[in-house]
């Protein structure tokens, strides 16, 4: 992937990995927009880094998605990258009544709403001389953490998605990256950990976007991270030994 001269919407770039990633792409030389619902937060993002462009947008509703696209068409017609972030994580214990609190909105977020968004912007993407999707998935999309099992199934489900999409699209200019994190420390599922990971050691929002960008530049289909890496490789071989951890 080309790392400079590029127009790349961010979607949940106000905060965690996703503003981490807005920096470095806005010193390489790219307009960045970021995306996010928290207008606040998107005000602390840009007080931070003035050069950014901040649109505030629920990509999972439909007619804020809508109106997003619209204003992209209109005033960034050379978008070309795409780095689909926004997540929410919550945990889940089946063995209790609130199983499914929240449950539409995590799945619409973490997987209908990146294809919902793929699909609008791959008529602009397609007028680009080279354009890239990048969806980031999680190393727990391979071997999944049994405490947080909605937010791992959709993660698998946007790793199959790649998969099939980049196939698709093969022959066009659209190049399609899936982008697996770690462990990362952010403030994913409001700061609290799957009983599997919190022992362990997590990388810096810093860390994860160094070794992204490298990864991202040097053309990988699969931008693995840290032992997301190891998920991949092992899978669901891990599952016992992940989910054993206190």
């Amino acid at each position: 992937m080309k790392l400079n001269g590029n127009t790349i919407l961010i979607t949940g770039g106000a905060s965690g990995i996703g503003l981490a990633l807005a920096a470095r792409l806005l010193s390489a030389g790219n307009r960045v927009i970021i995306c996010g619902r928290n207008e606040a937060t998107l005000e602390e993002a840009n007080a931070e880094y003035p050069a950014l462009i901040t649109r505030v947008c629920d990509v999972a509703d439909a007619p804020s998605r809508h109106a997003m696209v619209t204003w992209l068409a209109t005033y960034h017609p050379d978008l070309n990258v795409l780095i689909n972030n926004a997540g929410v994580q919550h945990r889940r214990d089946f063995n209790g009544d609130a199983a499914t609190a929240a449950l539409d909105q995590e799945i619409a977020i973490n997987l209908t709403a990146p294809i919902n968004l793929i699909a609008e912007l791959l008529p602009t993407f397609k007028r680009q001389e080279l354009a890239w999707i990048v969806n980031v998935s999680s190393g727990l999309a391979f071997s999944p953490m049994a405490d947080v099992p909605v937010y791992c199934a959709t993660k698998a489900a946007i790793h199959s998605f790649t998969l099939s999409l980049r196939h698709q699209l093969r022959a066009t200019n659209v190049k399609v990256v899936e982008l697996a994190p770690p462990i990362v420390d952010t403030g994913l599922g409001g700061r609290t950990r799957s009983g599997g990971t919190a022992n362990q050691r997590m990388m810096s929002t810093e860390a994860f976007a160094a070794e992204a960008l490298t990864q991202l530049e040097a053309g990988e289909d699969e931008v693995l991270i840290g032992i997301s890496a190891e998920t991949r490789r092992q899978g669901e071989e891990l599952f016992d030994r992940m989910n054993s951890r206190g």
